[in-house]
This record gives structure tokens, sequence and C-alpha cells, in this order.
């Protein structure tokens, strides 16, 4: 063989004689060419080009393979030669002539013969010479070496004996050798080899050889090599180039064949687990956007090693690999992907699902490596050594927690993180060792792993008396929250027993938690919400382990706390709750408040010291004075009260911290007699008698010298002291609660004596109801200088005031004769009295703590007392405060978007919060005058908005019903004693019989609208004034406008009109905001309308002239909406125009307000209208306006239907008023019909029809089919063919038929194309010539199979399918239903599934049921009910091809389920055979319950429920005969349900929906079966009863 032999084989070629198949064998017949031979003259591959070396490389076939002596023909300076591979291979082996395609042939091998390979082609042994030869000799180029690799693994021309191992193999040893330093390859090259290894591992034709069970594998080198390369990119912080790798290891690790490399040498898995974990932190410490790659191939890491961590016998070798390896990388991992904020750059797969998947895997590991059940005698052993072993070494070697805790202490990660990733380790540690040994026996072990892995934290080394500065405040925050979670676990696990502890284990528990609980108080971090959550948590375990610190905890937690902030609020008040439910239940509430007392008496931490009850805390305390015995609650009272006696009022004079102490008592006070049991008729005597007791030294000890003290004339200098603000403060608030209380106890219990009844009430003091009729003691002149301090500050004091006035006006009203003047002075006083803080527009939420009221929060607490007490304080107000309040209420409303933005608490009131509850509820409608000065002071802020320029006109129609002077309410106030007679005006009073002064006003401004609309004179707006415009119409939406007074609504009217009529916007203004104005004006008007005093806005107004002016501005503005009729927004307008037309037609009709004249001046002006964009008598239809043509043609449409339905309507002795109308119709449907032609005849061609012209077609069909061009034309029906428009609905029809199955994505469309096809097929002698109604079915047929068409989109248009195939199916005849009904049923072939045309089942499933929805008598039912077996049929061969595949089930299974089930509901009675309805249960036993989205689970349901109910109530016989088909479709349904609950974790337990269905099926099923007595065996244990 020459220089051809080859040279010594690789190991694993076989000497097995190979041959290469067939005639393919042998030599090409002389004159034709071989198999892969290029015929003579082609252009081949010249000898020794580079190009064509290229060029074979890209794909071309050469003549290499297909044929042992295929021939090659190559074109040499000597002319074409027929060479043949063995010639060529052996004799020009390195012969310069020699082509470079040489190189593609041979594969060395085991040094054997030719002829023992090849024995009838021994020439051809070279085909195997040549490739390894290539790929291990040094002179062949890297570059060439590759290319070679390549195509002899892509080529099927290269027929090699074990050719994909030798390649495998060789690319193995190349990188092995590179990284081993055997030998030094360019970078580039490297990665070459990568790729190629990697395109091998995820070749296609390598998966196809390991299905063929063939034999391929990789040496452990390449393990190593891949875990080397992966380390050296974790070392260089460099993630650029190791793509392949990462592509690589995922294809080994995910083909079992290859993954053996690491699966039989789990260290090498372990490995890489650890540097993909770390490979994963770097990236996400990085800001990098992090990929998926990576985190996928880790994912599959995980799964593998968590399959041989399963079969590791040896869990001390398992324990070692974990805490060696994994143990720090993992637990970086977890917290890095839990800290992780995902934006937008990083892969959305590995943000929503991998990362979530990681972390349960490294919990899975973590747990199966280092919490085995074999390990927990040594965990044991260790933890208890101190305790139940005797000193010597142990007996184990191993040290699980000391190991953890090394591991957790050193070399975890960096300094800065290491805090916050053991605070995250140490819960995640604990949860997994309870899960694995937490036992009742265990308990004390469970609890020493808590004693230790707490040490890992550093909040151990305060406990053991280090520094408060070693920890900031995000290490506190860290640090707590993972405490937290320890606790929490102790707690839900039941770690701690209380009585175990103490008897066998000497407390030592409760010591540890003591030492925790000191170690909190001492260093109180009171911003931080967890830090309230762990003393909560260990307050849950044993509230004694805090109760030698009760004092520092109510101090540091309550009454000193500085938790200001929303979200340490709430754990604060959770902490408080559970103190007060531990200390009500064990009956030591005084014990508790007794702390609190001494607390409060302390020197005050803060100048400013926190309320002590918050509203929340208000509520929780409630609910424990409820439960508590009267003497207790009297005890805490009389405690402080003795000590407000003794020690703060004697003290409080020019003491701040006195004061501060004094607010704090009286609120308590407050707090206490506010939510304590009232005293009733049944409380026992002793408690009413001490009740009264604490009351009168309330009255006598506290209020009368605070009374005292505050009445002492002060300097203004004085007056500004903190000290007398809070005195002041305290005062009023003990004052108001104790005059509330008193009233309260006297009014609820007959046995009370209140201490005021001691003393002799004065008569002028009773008379005036001055302070001496609420406190005797106090004199009038004392009063009035306390008034007069309290008044001055805005706090607490001044709110105090008002409650008290307004208790004041409760008390005079509950009198037999109540005191007019009086009530109308406290009223007065009320608002006087928040009249200036109201009016500086600066105030902040409240939370509802009258003692926590600040100068900034008063506004809202004010406004919230006026709000809420309206209805006591309206009646005795003068109009001028009416007006003050609707001018409040208004501008208050007018800001509420901006306060709801600032007002993050929901708990909070505001004053917009308060506002807009009014405006919402159903009390301000009945509050007339309120709500009649309200609607003036909006439409004085309307008036507001129009231009400076205008604005002084006192002629504009805005200004003229914002007037004050007129008495609007005039109406109300017969019937009113709002206001003091002496303001009532003798101008003002209306004489009987005389059109009022507002009415006549109204008349006015209502011709003023119409003739300014006529001279076309409008106001021009500017965009922000517009946008003001709409803020203004907003909140005249939120009033209920059908609950006006008849001059409040004709009012409202007429500004709306206005705005519509007399305002334009300027050309710059946004054409969106614009039509959203007016489309808000016309939806506003349209309310009005549905008001039951609707129709007095036609005492000021002729109807005509309201549509005459509404229309012309409506044409004239259109002008600027040219460019906007695409969107939405047109639409939503156009309707809105179309709707307020509609219902005002309405209202002239049914309450005949001049219908005749209204209507004829109304048509006539629209007749008249042109819709151009020039003059208005234009002819030429080029200048005309598409929007003014869609907003005429709506106006049309409007009248024609309004008109039409009228007649319909009409009695047959009205058939002269029909006569009338239909001939003032006349004009208005020929112009219509001018418009409609003219549209579409300026339609671009093969361009869709405008979906506003196809309601106006339908209008007129409507029309002309109303009324008769002769009498009794009904009884011929081919007189409508004699109409002047039969044309234009033809060629309509025929349009329609064209567009509808291409519009399947235009539901608005297709809803206006049925309704009118619905009409048209109403009558069939309207069909063109050679249409029937087969060709309408066939167009709906074609619809429903289109691309766009969703079952969404089908249930949206099924009603108005519905009515059009009614119509079609009542008027066809029985050949042309014959026809549908084929149609139908090809559409149910299953070779259409076969062919991928599942919409075409669809649609087919869609007409069955459309079908069946239609009444089908005669032959039409006959036809249908002979097919129904073989529609049957047809659905269930339809369920076994759709099931196969998961994305047919929403679009054909679930289809099929409700076709089944209408099917058996019509078939009632008509389906006897039985064995046609078992069919059903074929399907329902096919139909997959498991594994499907939600969405699909939900219809799969529901369809299947409704097939068996149907089967149940409609054919109960096939029950009987069929029940075990019928009990296992049912069980099915039943088990699917209760799988479904618990992937949704609710625990077995099933949401009550499908329980509802559930237990409807069974109770029919065994209603229906009852009364028959069965023998099959259906009653039996109620399946719902298992669930």
């Amino acid at each position: 063989m020459g220089a051809g032999s080859p040279s010594a084989p690789p190991p694993g070629l076989g000497a097995r004689p190979a041959r290469l198949g067939g005639d393919r064998g042998r030599r090409a017949a002389p004159g034709r060419t071989g198999s892969g031979e290029r015929a003579a003259g082609s252009d081949g591959p010249a000898s020794g080009g580079e190009g064509e070396w290229d060029r074979g490389l890209a794909g071309e076939r050469w003549a290499l393979g297909s044929g042992a002596v295929g021939g090659w023909r190559a074109k040499g300076p000597l002319g074409p030669a027929r060479c043949h591979v063995g010639e060529w291979v052996s004799a020009g082996c390195g012969a310069a002539a020699r082509p470079t395609a040489s190189f593609l042939l041979g594969v060395p091998s085991r040094r054997v013969s030719a002829s023992s390979l090849f024995p009838r082609a021994a020439p051809m042994a070279a085909i195997y010479s040549g490739i390894y030869q290539k790929l291990k000799s040094a002179k062949t180029s890297w570059e060439d070496k590759l290319r070679l690799a390549r195509f002899a693994w892509i080529s099927h021309q290269c027929i090699l004996p074990n050719k994909e191992q030798i390649l495998l193999d060789w690319v193995s040893q190349a990188l092995v050798s590179n990284y081993k330093k055997k030998r030094e390859l360019e970078d580039e090259v490297v990665e070459k080899l990568w790729a190629y290894l990697d395109s091998v591992i995820h070749s296609k034709r390598l998966q196809d050889l390991l299905k063929s069970e063939k034999t391929v594998g990789l040496s452990f080198s390449v393990a190593e090599i891949i875990n080397k390369r992966l380390s050296d990119a974790y070392s260089e912080k460099t993630q650029q180039n190791i793509g392949t790798v990462l592509s690589c290891s995922s294809g080994i690790l995910s083909t079992p064949s290859l993954s053996i490399i690491y699966t039989a040498k789990c260290e090498l898995l372990v490995d890489l687990l650890s540097k993909l974990s770390k490979l994963a932190c770097q990236q996400l410490a990085s800001d990098d956007a992090v990929g998926s790659q990576l985190f996928s191939v880790l994912q599959l890491t995980f799964a593998q090693y968590l399959l041989v961590q399963r079969q590791q016998t040896n869990p001390n070798r398992v324990f070692g690999q974990v805490t060696s390896h994994l143990l720090q990388p993992c637990l970086l991992l977890r917290h890095l992907l839990t800290v992780r904020r995902w934006t937008q750059a990083d892969d959305n797969h590995v943000c929503q699902h991998l990362s979530r998947e990681i972390q349960s895997q490294i919990e899975t590991l973590l747990q199966a490596g280092l919490f085995q059940r074999e390990l927990f005698s040594s965990y044991k052993e260790e933890l208890l050594s101190e305790q139940e072993k005797k000193k010597g070494a142990l007996k184990t070697l191993l040290l699980p927690v000391n190991t953890v805790q090394t591991k957790l202490g050193t070399d975890l990660c960096e300094s800065a993180l290491h805090g916050a990733v053991v605070a995250g380790s140490v819960s995640l540690l604990y949860k997994l060792f309870l899960d694995s040994y937490c036992k009742a026996e265990n308990h004390l072990v469970c609890f020493h792993m808590l004693s230790r892995l707490f040490g890992c934290l550093n909040l151990s080394k305060l406990q053991e008396g280090g520094r408060n500065d070693t920890l900031f405040p995000v290490d506190w925050s860290m640090e707590l929250l993972a405490l937290e979670q320890l606790l929490n676990l102790v707690l839900s696990n039941d770690i701690y027993n209380v009585a175990s502890d103490r008897i066998r284990h000497k407390e030592v528990q409760f010591g540890f938690y003591r030492k925790l609980a000191q170690m909190l108080l001492t260093h109180s971090q009171a911003s931080i919400p967890a830090w309230f959550r762990c003393l909560k948590l260990l307050m849950s375990l044993n509230h004694l382990i805090v109760e030698p610190d009760l004092d520092d905890l109510v101090s540091s937690a309550w009454i000193d706390a500085e938790a200001s902030e929303p979200h340490t609020k709430k754990p604060q008040e959770t902490l408080i709750n559970t103190i007060f439910q531990i200390y009500s239940k064990l009956r030591q509430f005084p014990r508790l408040f007794e702390e609190v007392l001494t607390v409060i008496c302390r020197p005050a931490v803060d100048e400013l010291r926190p309320s002590v009850f918050s509203a929340g805390l208000t509520a929780k305390l409630r609910e424990c004075l409820l439960e508590l015995p009267p003497n207790q609650i009297l005890d805490i009272l009389c405690l402080f009260v003795e000590k407000c006696q003794t020690l703060i009022i004697p003290a409080v004079e020019g003491s701040t911290d006195m004061a501060l102490k004094l607010m704090s008592v009286c609120s308590v006070l407050h707090a206490f007699l506010f939510n304590m049991r009232s005293l009733d008729d049944v409380t026992p005597s002793p408690v009413v008698l001490r009740t009264q007791h604490l009351m009168a030294n309330i009255q006598k000890g506290i209020t009368q010298p605070l009374m005292e003290l505050l009445q002492a004339s002060r300097s203004e200098e004085e007056k500004s002291e903190l000290w007398l603000r809070k005195a002041s403060d305290a005062a009023l608030l003990l004052l108001y609660t104790w005059v509330e209380v008193d009233a309260l106890f006297g009014v609820s219990c007959s046995k009370y004596v209140s201490p005021t009844a001691e003393t002799a009430v004065t008569e002028p003091a009773a008379r005036h109801w001055g302070i001496s009729a609420f406190l005797p003691g106090v004199k009038d002149r004392c009063w009035r200088r306390v008034m007069e301090l309290a008044s001055s500050f805005e706090s607490t004091s001044k709110y105090c005031l008002e409650l008290l006035t307004l208790q004041k006006m409760k008390m005079i009203l509950m009198q037999t004769e109540a005191d007019l003047q009086a009530l109308q002075h406290a009223a007065a006083f009320i608002l006087e009295s928040g009249r200036s803080s109201m009016s500086r527009g600066e105030s902040e939420p409240w939370d509802g703590d009258i003692s926590a009221i600040t100068e900034l929060s008063y506004p809202t607490a004010h406004w919230h007392l006026v709000m809420s007490n309206l209805a006591i304080l309206l009646p005795y107000i003068s109009l001028k405060d009416v007006q003050y309040v609707a001018n409040v209420l208004l501008e208050t409303l007018m800001l509420a978007e901006a306060q709801e933005a600032a007002t993050d608490q929901e708990s909070s009131i505001s004053i917009a919060k308060i506002s807009l509850s009014l405006i919402h509820s159903s009390l301000l409608p009945e509050m007339r005058v309120l709500h009649c000065a309200f609607l003036t002071h909006l439409i004085h802020q309307f008036a507001m908005v129009l231009p400076t320029a205008t604005r002084d006109s006192v002629d504009l129609p805005l200004q003229q019903l914002s007037v004050t002077n007129i008495p609007w309410h005039e109406e109300i106030l017969a019937s009113c004693k709002t206001v003091d007679p002496l303001e009532v005006s003798s101008e003002n009073k209306v004489q009987k019989g005389e059109l009022s002064l507002s009415w006549k006003t109204l008349e006015k401004v209502a011709q003023c609208i119409v003739l300014l609309a006529k001279n076309g004179c409008p106001v021009i707006l500017k965009e922000r004034q517009l946008q003001r415009c709409l803020g203004l119409l907003e909140i005249v939406s939120l009033l209920k406008l059908d609950s006006f007074l008849p001059s409040d609504c004709t009012r409202c009217f007429l500004v709306l009109l206005s705005l519509l009529v007399n305002t334009r916007a300027s050309v710059s203004c946004n054409r969106l905001l614009l039509l959203k104005v007016l489309s808000t004006c016309f939806r506003l008007l349209r309310c009005l309308q549905a008001g039951r005093n609707s129709s007095s806005v036609l005492k000021v107004l002729h109807a005509s002239d309201v549509l005459e002016a509404v229309m012309t501005s409506q044409l004239t503005a259109c002008k600027f909406f040219t460019d906007v009729l695409t969107g939405p927004v047109w639409t939503q307008y156009v309707q809105e125009v179309q709707e307020f037309l509609e219902n005002f037609l309405h209202i002239i009709i049914e309450r005949r307000q001049s219908v005749k004249i209204n209507l004829e001046k109304f048509m006539s002006f629209l007749v008249s209208c042109r819709p151009d964009a020039g003059a208005a008598k234009s002819i030429d239809r080029k200048n005309w306006n598409p929007a003014a043509e869609q907003l005429l043609l709506t106006a049309f449409t409007t009248l024609c239907h309004v008109v039409t339905l009228h007649i319909q309507q009409l009695p047959e002795k009205k058939l002269h008023s029909a006569d009338v109308l239909c001939a003032l119709l006349e004009p208005v449907v020929l112009q219509m019909v001018r418009t409609v032609e003219h549209a579409l005849q300026s339609n671009t061609p093969n361009q869709p029809l405008p979906v506003a012209y196809i309601p106006s077609v339908t209008t007129l069909l409507k029309a002309d089919l109303s009324h008769p061009v002769k009498k009794d034309w009904q009884k011929e029906p081919s007189e409508i063919l004699k109409r002047p428009r039969v044309k234009l609905y033809q060629e309509f029809y025929s349009q329609i038929l064209k567009e509808l199955p291409c519009a399947g994505n235009n539901l608005q469309f297709l809803q206006l194309a049925l309704q009118f096809l619905t009409v048209f097929c109403s009558v069939p002698e309207l069909y063109p010539e050679k249409e029937t109604a087969v060709m309408v079915v066939f167009a709906i047929k074609k619809l429903l199979s289109g691309p766009a068409i969703t079952t969404q989109v089908i249930r949206s248009m099924e009603m108005e399918l519905t009515e059009l195939l009614v119509q079609v199916l009542r008027n066809c005849s029985a050949e042309e239903f014959y026809a549908i009904m084929r149609l139908v049923l090809q559409g149910l072939e299953v070779r259409n599934i076969w062919q991928q045309k599942a919409k075409e089942v669809l649609s087919a499933l869609t007409l069955t049921k459309l079908l069946l929805s239609c009444p089908l008598s005669g032959d039409k039912g006959k036809a249908f009910w002979f097919a129904s077996p073989q529609i049957i049929t047809a659905l269930v061969l339809q369920t076994k091809e759709a099931c196969q595949d998961q994305a047919l089930i929403s679009v054909i299974v679930i289809p099929i389920l409700e076709t089944v089930a209408a099917l058996l509901r019509q078939g009632e009675g008509v389906l006897v055979n039985p064995h046609h309805v078992s069919l059903a249960f074929n399907i329902l036993l096919i139909v997959p319950l498991d594994h499907l989205k939600t969405e699909d689970y939900h219809g799969v349901f529901l369809g299947v429920h409704e097939v068996l109910f149907s089967i149940v109530q409609c054919h109960p016989k096939v029950l009987l005969k069929a029940a075990p088909s019928f009990l296992n479709s049912f069980h099915r349904l039943v088990v699917s349900v209760m799988h479904e609950g618990r992937q949704k974790g609710d625990r077995g337990t099933i949401s009550f929906p499908p329980l509802l269905y559930i237990y409807t099926l069974e109770k029919e099923m065994l209603s229906r079966t009852k009364s028959s007595k069965p023998r099959c065996g259906i009653e039996t244990v109620s399946p719902v009863c298992l669930l």
C-alpha cells in the first residue's frame, strides 16, 4: 500500500470485514458515474485547490463514501482524468498533484491488511488510512484538523467503524493534553475544540446512536478539565468565554451514557457543583444582567447530585462532602438569590422559575446531607455532652454541630456579606434540623441546637456583654429577623414546654430565653419591626420570661417607643395586643397598668412623648375591657386618678414634664372610660356606687383644679408655653370624657346618680345652657376664659371644645322643648371654630386619636366632626354657613387626587377621604339645601374656567347660573327650618301663582344658550382649561344626578349643554382630551335624562332647539377629529352621542312633548345639514368631512331607529299617526341613503366596510320593513323586491359575506355585521339571485375556522350568531337545511385533526351548538336528530385524537364537552336509543383531568360536570343501564378535584364552586335513581363526604 499505509490503529477498532453495501461497493459501469460522482464536464474540485477544499466543507457532496470504488473526476493540467479513490490515496500521498480533499479519506485503524477489511476491494483499504494520521500529525494545522473532524462527524459518506467514539476520544485527548500542559495551544484553537466537543455532544446523530443502544462514552479526564476551566473562570472573575463549556456540561449531564463520568465519580460531581455555585454567586454579586445558561446548568447539576446523594450508603461520607465543598457556596448562593433585586435586563426564566427551583434544591441537598437519620446520634451526643455525659472524650469522632459552626464562621464569604449570610442561614439550618429530628423526646436536643446556632449570630456577643456599637442598623435588622425566625420555629414546633423544662431540665431553656429578653430590652431597637416581633414571640412562649423586666418592656416598646412609621407601628400594636390578651386572661390587668403608670410618672425620654393609645391600640383595649370584671377596671381607674391628684396636679403649673404626664394619664382615663362596658340596670349596685364615687373624684380632684389653673390671667408669652398647652389639652379631654360618660351612665342606668345632681343648677344657666348646666362648680366667666385659652391652641383643646358643644346640642335636642337659638349658636360655633384652619389649606392625615391632634391634623379632625355630624348641624346653620360648607366640600374634592397620592396609610383619615365618603353616601341628596349650594359652587367653578376676557360678562349662561343672589334653594325653604327668618328678604318671597325668580332665570339662560349656538359665538378654551373642565365633570359624575330637584336638574342640564354648544377648543388642544370632555358631557346629560325630573328641562327649552344646537356644535367641532377616527376614544364619543340622541328622542315621544313639531323641526334640520369642510351649502361631496359624515349618519340612524320602533309599537287605532311619522321620516331616509351611498362609493376598493355604516344600513332596512308600500303587503312578500333600496341592501349583503370570514380580529364589525344579516335573512326574498341560506352558513363556518377566532371571541358573539341562525333556519327549505348539515358533518370528520385543521373542527362544533339553540321542527328537526348518532360518534373520535395534544384541550376538547352536554339536554325524549347516549361516557373517560393548566382544568371540569348532569337529569334510564361507566366518570371527576386542591396547597380541601357542582350532581343523581330502586349499587357513600 506504500505511503498510504495506516499507522498503528487506535484501540477499539475491530478487524471485522466491512462492506459498504449492495451495488454501491461495485465499480461504476462504463459510461455512468458512481452514486457520489460528478457528471462529466461538471465542476469538481481542482487538484490542489484550496478553494475547492473550503467549498467541500461548506456542504458539497464529495464522491467519497457512496461506494467503495466511487470515482472522482478532476480537471488537471493534462485534462479530465478518472481516478479511483484507492489509487489517488495510495499513489498521490504527499505528491504535489494530490487534491487537498485527500484529508477527508481514511481513519486510522489497527494494523490490518486491506483485504481483511475489504476482501472485494483491496485498494479501498486506504479509506481508513489518513484521518487519524492527519488528526495526530503535528504537521497538520489545527485549523485543518478541526475541519477534518467536523466533516468526518457530519458526513454520511465517511463510513467508519466506531467513528463517533474515535472523534470524541480525539477531541477529549486534545483538550486534556492542553490543560495538563502537555501541549500549549492558542486560545482560539482551544475554544474551537470546546465548540467541536459541544456540537458533537448536542448533535442529533449522537442522540440517535444512543437511542439505538450503541455505546459511546467520555473519559473522566473530560470532567476534570471542565471543572478546571470553570475554576479558572472563577479565579479570573470573567465569565465571557465559558458559555461553550457550560453547554458541554449541560449536554453531558443530560445524557445518561455521558453523565457517567460525573455520577460514577462523585467527587467530580461535587467539585462541579461547587464551581458552578461559586460562578453563580459571582454573577449575582455583580451589576451585570443575569443570564439563564449558567443557572440552567446549575439546576441540572443539582438534580444530578441529588440523585447520586440518595444512592449513597455512607452518611458520614455525604456529610463530609457537603460540609467540605458545598455548604458555604450553597448558603451564599441562596442568600444572593433571596436578596437579588431582579431587573428587566435579567432573564425572566431565572427570576420566576430557576431561582425558586435552585433554592428548593439547596434546601433538599442540605437536609439530605447534613441531617440524615443516621447522624442524629452524633448530634445528640455532641449537643448533650455537657448535660448527660461525664467528663472525658466523646465516643464519636464526628462533631457535626461544631463542623457546621466552623463553616459558618470562617471563609464563608466577603466580610461585608458575612453577617447577612449567616443571619439568613441559621434559621434555614434550624428549620431543616427540626424537619428531620423534631420529636417529643428530642425537644431538648432541638433546643441545644437552637442555642448553638444562635451563637453564630452577632447578637450572641451582645448577650455575653459585648458592646452595642459593633452592630449597624442594617446588621440589627438582619440579626433580629434571624432571631425572629428561630423563635417562630421554636413556637410552632412546641420545643419549649414550661413544666418539662422546670421539672426535668432545671429551667435551662427558661434561662436562655430570659437572657435573650434582657439583651433585647437592654439594647432597644424600636425602629426595627423584628424587635417587636421577637418580644412578642418571647411573650407567647412564656410571659414570665419578660415579667421581671415588665417596666422596661412597657417603657421601651410602648410608652417611650419611637415607632411612628407604619411598618413599625403594626408590629408594635401586635406586641402590645399580645400583652393585653395575656394579662387579661391572667386577670392581671391592674398589675400591667401599675407598670404603665410607673413608666408614665418617670421623667419623659422625649419632650413630646407619643400618645399612649393609638386608634389601633384603643380597639384592642376595647376587646379586653369587655372581658374584664368591672372591679378590675375601676381599680385601674382609681389608681390613675389617685396618682394624678397626689403627684401630678399639685406640680403641673410651669412644669412641661408634669404636663406631659398629665396628658398621658388623661388619655388613659379617656381610653378606659370610653371603651369599658357601660353601666345599666343589671349592673351590681356596689359597682354603680363605686363608679359614682370615681366620677365625683375626677370632677372634684382633677377637672375643677385644672379649670381653676387655666382660668388664671396670663400674658401672651406665657400662653405660648408648652406646659400650658398640654395642660389645656389634658383638662379639656378629661372634661369632655367626663361629660359624655356621665350623660351615658345617666341614660343607660337608672341607679346611677350624677355628681352634678348634688349641686342645684341656677335658672339662668339652665335657660341658656351654659357650662353650669354640665359642671355646676364651674362659673360662666371662668369657662369663657378657659374657652378663650383653648381656642388659641389648634390641638386637642379646640377639638374637645367642639365636641363639648356638640354634646350640648344633643342634650338640648333630648329635651321636650328644644332651644332653637341655643342650637343655632352652638352649630355656628362649631363651624366658626375651624374656619380659619380650613381656609389655610394645610393639613395632614389623622389616625382618629383625640389625644394626638396636632396643628396640622386639627383641620382633618374638625372636618371629620362636621361631616360625621352634618345631620345634626345642618338644620341649625344659616344659609351663609351652608354655602361655606358646600364651598369647602368642593375645594377638598378638587384637591382629593393630590391628597390621596400623599396619603399612604390606609387606616388614616384625610380631608379628601371624608369629602369623598359624603359624596358617595346617600345622605347628601337628602340634605337638599347643601346639595343645592354645592351645585351652585360647582357651576361657579365652571364659570371660573372661562378665559379672563369673558369671565366678567354677566350675560354668559355659566355666569348667570352661578349667581349667588338668586334663591336657587327656594323650592326647599318652604319645608325647612334652616334659615333664620330675618335672613329671608321680602324681595325673594314668591307670590302664589307667580313664576319664581329661579325659574325665570333658567328660562332666560336657556334662551341665551340657544341664541349663542345659532349665532356661532363660542368661547374658546385652551388645553389647560379643558383639563380643569374635565376634572369638574368628574366631580359632577360623583353626584347622584337622578336625585336632583327639578330646578337643580335643569340647572345642571343647562351647564352641560352650554359646555357642549357655547364653547370650542383652541386649534392647539389635544384632540383626545377634547373628545373625552365631550363624551363625559353627553354621558352626564344621559344620566340626567334618566332621572325622575328629566322633563323639567322641557319647561325652559324646546326639544328641537336642544337637538339642533347639539348637532350644530358637534358637526362644527368635527373638523378637529379627522385624524382620530380610528381610535377607541372617537368610537366612545360617537356612541355617547347616539345614546344621548336616542334617550332624548324617546323622552319626546314617550312623554308626548309636541312630538310632531319637534320631530319635524329636527328632521328638517338634519336633512339640510351637509357634512362638508367648507361652505354649508356645498354640493361637491369631495369636500365632505368624514368625521362629520359619521356623526350625521349616526343622527340619521338614531332618528330612524327610534321612530321605526315607535311605529312598530303603535296600536291599530293610531295607524294614522304611523302614516304621518312615515311621511316625516321619508326625507330623512332618502338623505341617509345618499350619505351611505356616498360613503360606500368613496370607500377604497378592496378595503373593508367602515364599521360606522353597518348599523345605518341595518336601521334603513328595519325602517323599510316596518311600514308597507301598500296594505296587506305581508301577504305578498314579493312586494318587498319593489322597494327602491333593495339593490343597496343586496350589495351590502354581498360585501358583508365577502368580508365576514376575514374579520375575526374585529369583534365590533362582527357583531354589527351579524345584526345586519339577521335582519336581512328574516326576509328570504331579499337574497340575490342564485344565493341561498347555505351561503350565509358557509360564510359563518369560514369565519369560525379563521386563525383569529378563539373560544373567547365565539363567546362574545354567541348571541348574535344564535339570532342569525334562528332567522336562517326558520326561512330556509329542507334541501338547504340538508346542505347545512352536510357542512357541519364535514367539519366533524376526524381527518381534520390529522391534517392539523383544528379550527375546522371548532367551527363545526360551534355550529352544532348553535343549531341546538335554534327551534327545529318538522323535517329539519328529524334530519338533525337522525344525524345525531353520527355526530356523537364523530365527537368520540375527535376527542381521542385531540387529547393527545395538550394545546387542543381548550380549542377542541372543552367545546366537545359543551356540545355533548347541549346535545344530551336538547335530546331529552328524542334520543331514545340508550347506546347513543352512553357513547358520551367514552368521551368522559378519555378526557384528561390531571396535569392541566388552571384555566383548562376549570373548563374541562365544568364540561364533564355538565355532561354528567345532563345524563342524570334528562336520561335517567341510561344512568341505570350504564352505572359502572357513570360511576367511573364521576369518580374521576371527584378525584381530580381533590388532586387540584392539593396542588394549590389546600391540604386536600377543595374550593367551594367545584364542591358545589359535585354536590349538585350527586344530589340530582340520587334523587333520580332513588325512585327506580336500582340494582347497580349507585346509592353508595357520598363521594363528597370523602373530600
